[in-house]
């Protein structure tokens, strides 16, 4: 009679094939999830501004930010008339915010969680419309990644 052996488990190839995939996957993934927890990390800047630019719209709308004569924002604070809420208070990856007279909004992160200190810059432009154009600048995009 011959007997048949059975294999059992996994040859070395197998394994070293598995072992490659696993580390190609892996040199992939890694470099994006940073990217990923790093943006995560930067809207918390990004999102600081929300409030402000609607209040500045709001302003810009009612006539009491907007230069008639030159069709530019004006007047621009914090706590304004009531319609520019108070400046975000720091946070774990914002640094602080902010406004300038003539509406632009600046939002520094902290230094902190992979973070350098980039700068979100919104600058307010009238459009013909009548509605305000933000301009995204700053730190923020350049530089690898770029986070906004």
């Amino acid at each position: 009679m011959s007997s048949k052996k059975t294999q059992k488990g996994f040859t070395l190839i197998e394994l070293m094939i598995v072992v490659a995939i696993i580390g190609i996957l892996a040199a992939i993934a890694v470099p994006a999830y940073q990217e990923y927890t790093l943006k995560a990390k930067y809207s918390e800047v990004v999102n600081s501004t929300a409030g402000l630019k609607a209040g500045i719209e709001v302003c810009v709308q009612q006539g009491d930010c907007l230069d008639a004569a030159t069709n530019t924002v004006i007047n621009v604070a914090f706590g304004y008339n009531g319609l520019i809420p108070v400046a975000p208070t720091a946070s774990t990856y914002l640094a602080g915010v902010a406004v300038a007279a003539n509406g632009m909004i600046t939002a520094t992160a902290t230094a902190a969680g992979g973070l350098n200190a980039q700068t979100y810059i919104l600058t307010p432009t009238l459009g013909a419309d009548g509605k305000l154009v933000w301009t995204v600048g700053g730190t923020c995009r350049t530089g690898t990644p770029k986070l906004c």
